[in-house]
């Protein structure tokens, strides 16, 4: 049996990731427990982040170009059982090392799904439909986020943060069998090598300037995804179950607002806007800067809410448009590589390093300022999708193969 309609492809491959983002930040809901028991530093608490984000990172780029010289069904199933069995791992842990060799091996695992599945997904739908397809298929951030955050404070709290580790890592295995249910998907006769490919993909100047935006958008929420739960706890006085239930239901209800109503919007203005893809994340960038910094700096524990609350909505409205405009600038054999770039070079400049900077900045000067500091970087990723506008027509028309 095959999963043969475009909406059972986009259900599995939702659940997927849904997992795939409660393995990804479950740790940081638990690193107050995790230094606590480890003795880790924030430092080494930051940098935990950042092996998972440089592996993930580096094994992506390989991976695409073998998923589409070669098909990518059996990458997507292996991908989902080897990130869950290194989630497993790391209920074994006795200390750092082990701690940060588990959070490496999940990279090389996510890197085989991360690559893959957005142009998966997007391939089975019309160019009116994609990009609430898309919002869809990347409304797991935020739910996946909150489930880590959520239920690995409360397991972590109640049973230890073992126990938690073992909760999420199993079912992965259930869903990686399903994935041997996905249509089969042939290679790319006319996939480049990879040098001719990578090459292609980095010369459209619309994508480097998406990519640009990604990373700078990454490097932000990146790092409020690993410290938003321990600034709860510090700056409010949460207990860990508390501040990862709060932020997991502001990043849930923020997330899943601000996702959908991106990719309806882009849908809705694209008729008139063909760059409405672009037109929406720069929007919710460059609007969602000041409101986080305010959310920071706040004087109470409820305008703290409100206006992060008020943020992730507008930070979300870009998730699926995004990924959108680069299915629109990229042709079909090369589609999983500009994926791969992309994963690339956002978390290289992103948060494979923010996490731990901030770690670092939190040691010397405190971890609001630090957090304040890195909001800045959210106004230059709105600033460069503004940039990627003016290049989306031709690049989507030279992708489509429209004479100039």
């Amino acid at each position: 049996m095959k999963l043969s309609s475009p909406r059972a492809v986009l259900a599995l491959l939702l659940a997927v990731n849904i997992l795939n983002y409660i393995d990804r930040q479950i740790v940081y809901a638990l690193l107050p427990l995790l230094q606590r028991d480890l003795a880790l530093s924030d430092l080494q608490s930051g940098s935990l982040a950042s092996a998972f984000m440089i592996v993930y990172m580096l094994a992506a780029p390989p991976i695409a170009w073998l998923a589409d010289s070669r098909g990518r069904k059996p990458w997507i199933a292996a991908g989902v059982g080897l990130w869950s069995l290194a989630t497993s791992a790391a209920a074994l842990a006795t200390g750092f090392i082990s701690l940060f060799a588990s959070r490496a091996a999940v990279g090389v695992g996510e890197a085989c799904y991360g690559a893959i599945s957005p142009s998966f997904v997007a391939e089975r739908f019309t160019p009116e439909k994609r990009g609430r397809a898309l919002a869809l298929f990347s409304m797991a951030i935020p739910v996946g986020s909150a489930l880590g955050y959520v239920g690995g404070g409360l397991v972590g709290e109640a049973f230890g943060w073992r126990r938690a580790f073992w909760l999420v890592g199993l079912p992965g295995l259930f869903l990686a069998a399903l994935c041997g249910l996905l249509p089969d998907d042939a290679p790319h006769a006319a996939t480049p090598s990879v040098a001719v490919g990578y090459r292609e993909v980095w010369s459209i100047p619309c994508f480097r300037l998406i990519t640009f935006a990604g990373a700078a958008m990454t490097f932000a929420l990146g790092g409020f995804a690993v410290w938003m739960p321990t600034f709860f706890h510090r700056a409010w006085g949460l207990g860990v179950g508390a501040a990862g239930m709060l932020f997991g239901a502001l990043t849930v209800l923020g997330g899943l607002i601000g996702s959908l109503l991106g990719g309806w919007l882009a849908d809705a203005l694209r008729p008139a806007r063909p760059d409405a893809d672009l037109l929406v994340s720069c929007l919710g960038l460059t609007a969602g800067m000041p409101l986080a910094a305010l959310a920071i700096a706040a004087p109470s524990l409820s305008l703290t809410i409100g206006l992060l609350l008020a943020a992730e909505i507008f930070l979300f409205l870009n998730m699926g448009p995004l990924n959108s405009a680069i299915v629109a600038v990229t042709r079909l054999e090369t589609r999983s590589m500009a994926f791969a770039a992309n994963i690339l070079v956002i978390h290289l400049l992103g948060d494979a390093a923010s996490p731990t900077l901030i770690g670092w900045g939190s040691d010397l000067f405190g971890l609001n300022r630090a957090l304040l500091a890195s909001c800045l970087a959210l106004g230059l990723g709105g600033w460069f999708c503004h940039l990627a506008r003016a290049e989306f027509g031709a690049d989507a028309a030279r992708a489509a193969g429209v004479p100039a």
